[in-house]
Parts: C-alpha cells; structure tokens; sequence
C-alpha cells in the first residue's frame, strides 16, 4: 500500500493542510494594508541685505524592533519624524523643531497617536530601541534631551553626548549617562549655587537612578568649568581587565589657554554611583542629588 493511502498518514496531512489554512488566513487578517506620505520640502527666498533665507522641512518614518521598554513584548512602534529648520545664511543660530508621533504598527495614521513629542532642535535619533535622543542644541552650545520612546516621557538631558554601556557582560542591561551644565538660566535654585559646576546623572531607560551634584571650593574656579565658552567637557566609559567600571569626566580650557584639565573619576560599585568613592582634585566634591 502507497504511504499516503494509509488511513493514519491521510488524517495527518489533512489536518495540517486545515491547520496551514488557518494560520495564513489569521495572517491575512492581522496584517493591515498601511500607506501614507508625507511631503519633505525646501525653499530659498531672498532675505535683508542681499542674504538667503534657507527653509527646510524633512519627513521620515521607521519602524521599530519589538521589546520596547514600557511596550507589549511582540508589538513594533511606526515612528514618524519631522524636522523643521530656517537660517539666514552668513548670519549665526537657527530657528528649528523635530517632533516624532508614535502608532502600533499596523495603526491606521489618521487615528491618533499613542504620542506627539515636539520640541525645539535640529534632530533626533532612536538609541537602543528604547530612547529617543534629541539634540536640542541650536546656537553655539551642543546639548540633548533624552526620553522614554514608549511614551515620550522625559528622562534627562546632557550636555555631553550620551554615553551608554552595558553593567553585566552576560546579557544587555543598558545603562545611560549624561551632565547637565548648569546655565544662568537654571529653574533650580541650587544649581545656582556659584561653586556648583554640574551635575552627573545615572538612568536606565525606565527611571534616572541617581544624580550627583558636583561642587568646587573656589567660585572662580567653578564658573570657569561652568563656562560655555572657556572650557569643554568630555565623558567617557572605562572597564579594565578586572572587569571594574568607571566614568571619567575632564573639563578642559579652551585654546589659547593651557587645557589644564580637571578630571573626576566615578567607580561604578554594584550598579550605583557613591559619592564616597569619587575621585576628585582637592577642593572638589560630590553629592547626592535628590
């Protein structure tokens, strides 16, 4: 007897035959057809005194990975970002926003967003599936602002480019570090404080873990590490062999001053920055910021 002439055989093909049936019309069902469009857009006009105004309007969509923090496990997020920037050319600073909505992929786009976000800045990138990072720096000083890319919750914001790093080598467990310089224009009276030099901030990409808030003795001192123009403030992530984390934070004076840097050490113990433990020059300190 022909294999599939047996009685047993035949039931099994048809039930897989009924079972492939129904998994592709299931399919067919949830995937929705989705089309849309946006215009991107530049313009050139004349402007005072024989300059250009240049005006530019960009539009851009991506589509997510699943495992968003904050999200359903399976689901993926339709973005859709929009950049909007003008400029007189010759002339310094910039007018600017970058905005980003959010759907559930396969969301009709004339619904509602889950989030709208628009801030000011000139763009804004998606980092480890889990934040959007904006650059919010639009005149001379470089700064961003991070959020939550679940629901645009603001996380922080740094005046150094993010750093970011895994705290176990065994599996991703992402963490995220900026500093804040504290400006005139601060909303927080203690960063007022004039032996205040800046803030350093420890966050997953759920929750700020902690803030210290870095002082100096000598006010002079202090207001020149504050300073925009007079110093630059780079942060790095270093792990030796021994598998000890540390963040490292050196301000230095600009050129044509001597860089005379001033550097701070930051051992990251079991996940938790103390202030205890902080290296700094004499006369520095660090705290915990509530």
């Amino acid at each position: 007897m022909p294999l599939l002439s047996k009685p047993g055989i035949q039931n099994c093909v048809i039930g897989f035959v009924f079972i492939l049936g129904e998994f592709s019309a299931l399919t067919a069902q949830t995937v929705r057809p989705l089309q849309s469009q946006a215009p991107s857009t530049i313009s050139v006009s004349a402007g005072k005194e024989g300059s250009q105004a240049v005006e530019i309007h960009n539009v851009s969509y991506q589509v997510t990975g699943t495992s968003i923090p904050g999200r359903p496990a399976n689901e993926r997020l339709l973005l859709r970002k929009t950049t909007h920037s003008k400029w007189i050319i010759g002339d310094e600073g910039s007018e600017g926003t970058v905005s980003l909505e959010a759907w559930p992929l396969g969301t009709d786009l004339r619904q509602k967003a889950l989030y709208t976000l628009k801030v000011t800045g000139g763009d804004g990138q998606i980092v480890d599936n889990s934040l959007f990072v904006a650059s919010r720096g639009l005149e001379e000083v470089e700064w961003w602002s991070i959020y939550r890319l679940s629901n645009a919750k603001h996380l922080f914001d740094t005046y150094v480019p993010l750093v970011s790093f895994s705290i176990v080598r065994s599996t991703v467990n992402m963490r995220y570090v900026g500093y804040l310089n504290p400006g005139s224009d601060s909303e927080d009276a203690r960063l007022k404080d004039p032996h205040v030099i800046g803030v350093l901030i420890y966050a997953t990409e759920d929750a700020v873990m902690r803030r210290l808030i870095l002082t100096c003795d000598d006010e002079k001192r202090a207001a020149l590490l504050r300073s925009y123009a007079d110093t630059t403030r780079k942060l790095t992530f270093e792990e030796n062999a021994s598998g000890a984390k540390t963040l490292r934070l050196v301000i230095s004076e600009n050129f044509p001053s001597p860089a005379n840097p001033t550097e701070c050490r930051f051992p990251i113990v079991e996940d938790e920055l103390n202030p205890a433990k902080v290296q700094m020059p004499d006369g520095f300190h660090a705290k915990i910021w509530q």
